[in-house]
């Protein structure tokens, strides 16, 4: 079981760290991790790109896991955790996607820029944005987009030879969640399901929506042992 976090995320967040506590009582084996420029991993973040990131996932993978996967990915990792499904092909026994956010560079970033915020981030290479999230503002970088654009999953056949489930919030203000359901529609599987929870935000880290996503967790991972 792999976890793949978010953009600006780290491997200590809520998800992560139940993920963590319920695969220590089980004895499931784990892994979490923080992409270069995040959390405790070294590098700066505005080197980070999306292809860089899924390298260090990779990389990750490759040391420390065995045998089959499910992966996990919340927001940007549920596009990190998709590339790296097709990578990993048959390796792959589930995949699950919590607000997943696949090309969000170009869907959501680009997309809800301004014209001014264009200019600027052509001009500049850069352009710094406030963050809900931590007191540091976000700095987008023109090279994240550009380059985000040789990884876009919603523009090719993407198939996943395994179990897949997605979750999204209603009242996601980042991602929403009618991506999930455009990604629904897409990916072919033998086996998809979505939750769509009414009151949930872009985290969905609420004590329910923990235990809405460890009983998926633990029945994809009964399939596999």
């Amino acid at each position: 079981m792999v976890f793949f976090g978010g953009f600006r995320s780290d491997m200590t967040g809520t998800k992560a760290m139940a993920l963590d506590s319920w695969a220590r009582r089980v004895g499931q084996s784990y892994v979490r991790f923080d992409y270069s420029g995040h959390g405790q991993s070294g590098g700066a973040f505005t080197d980070g790109t999306i292809g860089l990131w899924l390298e260090d996932a990779l990389a990750v993978i490759e040391t420390t896991a065995r045998d089959k996967l499910v992966l996990i990915g919340s927001s940007m990792g549920g596009w990190l955790s998709l590339l790296a499904a097709k990578r990993l092909g048959a390796r792959v026994a589930g995949w699950i996607g919590i607000a997943a956010a696949p090309d969000f560079t170009e869907k959501l970033l680009l997309a809800n820029l301004s014209p001014a915020d264009r200019a600027t981030l052509e001009r500049d290479g850069r352009l710094v944005r406030p963050s809900q999230y931590s007191p540091e503002p976000t700095i987008l970088t023109r090279k994240l987009i550009e380059e985000g654009r040789n990884h876009l999953v919603l523009t090719v056949p993407l198939k996943l030879d395994c179990p897949v489930h997605l979750f999204h919030g209603m009242k996601d203000p980042d991602v929403p969640w009618a991506l999930s359901q455009r990604l629904l529609e897409h990916i072919e599987s033998p086996d998809i399901a979505f939750t769509l929870t009414k009151d949930g935000d872009h985290r969905l880290s609420t004590p329910p929506d923990i235990d809405r996503l460890l009983a998926v967790v633990e029945a994809m991972c009964r399939r596999v042992s």
